[in-house]
């Protein structure tokens, strides 16, 4: 019996990679013979039921998750930037997109690089800026590749994992107290005092090699100081780690800088929040935020981030999607093993609860959000403030949306007491105005890409964009 899903060999490839495994090793697991897997990868082979089941086993994800992801984002990408209207007169329809990713999933990557790299320099000509910009959109090459490579490796670094565990290991011998055993191995390994003290403004942590010092700003709430310094730990203690991914990875320019940043970043919150406690701590308080805060000593922001690391096989958590917009709607992260498309040069649905919870800040808000298509998700946002540790210092506003798809939404305690299956508690959401399909919303902001205007003279709608169906 075959899958009647036809390709999915570009997400096994992506998968063993960036897990480190050899086609020979994931062969002699799976069964089946190093060439029979290279067809399959390269799309030439279909895939039986069973070993979709035996893959899907061995990476420790859902089956629906790995036939997919892959394809769904690279055509939601795709069909976000043919939305431009730069291609209003070519008339291209889904299915020839879909067609695309399916039959040539490497040209639509390229094409969506492509097309990131023209959205940047278009916005620095409308600036009159010079070479690359990151623009009002947040479209800067450097930061999509970023985001694209983090996606590619389903967010999980199992040699960054490995060498977090063993560090950690030490130092947790030095010291019950891991700020004090931190402190102690920093001094130990690398002959670094950290100390408090003051800082100017706007600098968290300072690293001064020819003193030995490592200093990290008194204003920093003792969350945050922790994980600059475990950053600043990633960054001495795993920079070989760090070094070999970015060089198996191909970015563009300005990336490597950026991945380094995040890959310290990955390595911090492994560090923090080791990977086997850490899962334990969702399972047991059914992924309660607030309560692995506290356990963890950590902030909101970084337990919903490590939460959408967990992808090691076997012992994987729920997968999760990920996103933090502020208040213009610009979003600065975005990540999504739930199914679920985030946009990649626009803001995204003001019907989503990530842009709601900024009206109840400090409250977690619920929603059960639907996709045109009809995939259902459950989500929850908070609105969080960075910044403002000095008077009259400025501060930041954001939101962070955390969800899954709702099959998993019974795992989260999130949960409790909502009817799931009730489709009168859904939410209709979107993934931006130019590509979402309905026209009955009252919050468009613009019209669908092939929309054609007609005037009703007798019913006036709230919105021009979402006419009265008599007009239509």
């Amino acid at each position: 019996m075959l899958a009647s899903e036809p390709r999915i060999g570009s997400r096994v490839q992506r998968l063993r990679r960036g897990r480190r495994i050899s086609q020979a090793d994931l062969a002699t697991a799976l069964g089946i013979s190093a060439s029979y897997l290279n067809l399959i990868e390269h799309n030439r082979r279909r895939i039986t039921v069973p070993l979709l089941m035996k893959l899907a086993g061995y990476f420790g994800i859902e089956p629906g998750e790995l036939v997919e992801n892959d394809e769904s984002r690279l055509v939601g990408d795709m069909m976000e930037l043919f939305s431009d209207e730069l291609f209003a007169e070519n008339a291209l329809t889904n299915q020839d997109i879909r067609d695309l990713a399916a039959s040539n999933p490497a040209v639509g990557r390229a094409v969506v690089r492509l097309y990131d790299q023209f959205k940047t320099l278009r916005e620095a000509h409308r600036t009159g800026a010079t070479g690359t910009l990151e623009g009002e959109g947040g479209y800067h090459p450097a930061t999509d590749a970023v985001s694209d490579f983090i996606q590619d490796n389903a967010n999980y670094f199992p040699t960054l994992e490995a060498e977090a565990e063993r560090i950690r290991r030490d130092i947790d011998f030095a010291s019950d107290s891991f700020e004090y055993g931190l402190k102690t191995y920093l001094a130990n390994v690398f002959g670094l005092n950290w100390r408090s003290a003051s800082l100017p403004a706007g600098i968290a942590r300072r690293f001064d090699a020819g003193a030995h010092e490592l200093i990290t700003a008194e204003v920093l709430p003792p969350e945050s100081a922790l994980f600059v310094v475990a950053h600043q730990l990633g960054l001495l203690a795993a920079s070989r780690q760090i070094d070999e991914l970015i060089a198996a990875a191909n970015l563009p320019a300005d990336a490597p800088v950026v991945t380094r940043n995040a890959l310290a970043s990955y390595f911090a919150s492994a560090l923090v929040m080791p990977y086997e406690p850490f899962l334990a701590a969702c399972q047991e308080t059914r992924y309660d935020i607030e309560r692995i805060q506290r356990r963890f000593r950590t902030s909101f922001e970084q337990v919903c981030h490590r939460m959408t690391t967990l992808q090691r096989p076997g012992r994987a958590g729920i997968p999760l999607h990920l996103v933090r917009t502020d208040i213009a709607g610009n979003i600065s992260k975005r990540f999504s093993l739930s199914g679920i498309h985030i946009s990649r040069h626009s803001g995204a649905c003001p019907r989503w609860n990530v842009y709601a919870a900024f009206f109840h800040p400090e409250r977690i808000n619920v929603q059960l959000s639907q996709m045109p298509e009809g995939q259902r998700y459950f989500c929850i946002a908070k609105s969080i403030t960075k910044g403002g540790h000095r008077h009259n210092a400025p501060r930041r506003h954001l939101s962070i949306g955390l969800g899954c798809h709702i099959s998993h939404a019974h795992q989260m305690v999130y949960s409790d007491g909502m009817n799931l299956a009730d489709p009168s508690q859904t939410v209709p959401i979107g993934v931006g105005c130019r590509i979402c399909p309905r026209l009955d919303c009252e919050q468009r902001a613009q019209p669908p890409t092939d929309h054609r205007f007609t005037l009703n003279e007798i019913d006036m709608s709230e919105s021009f964009y979402a006419p009265a169906r008599r007009g239509l």
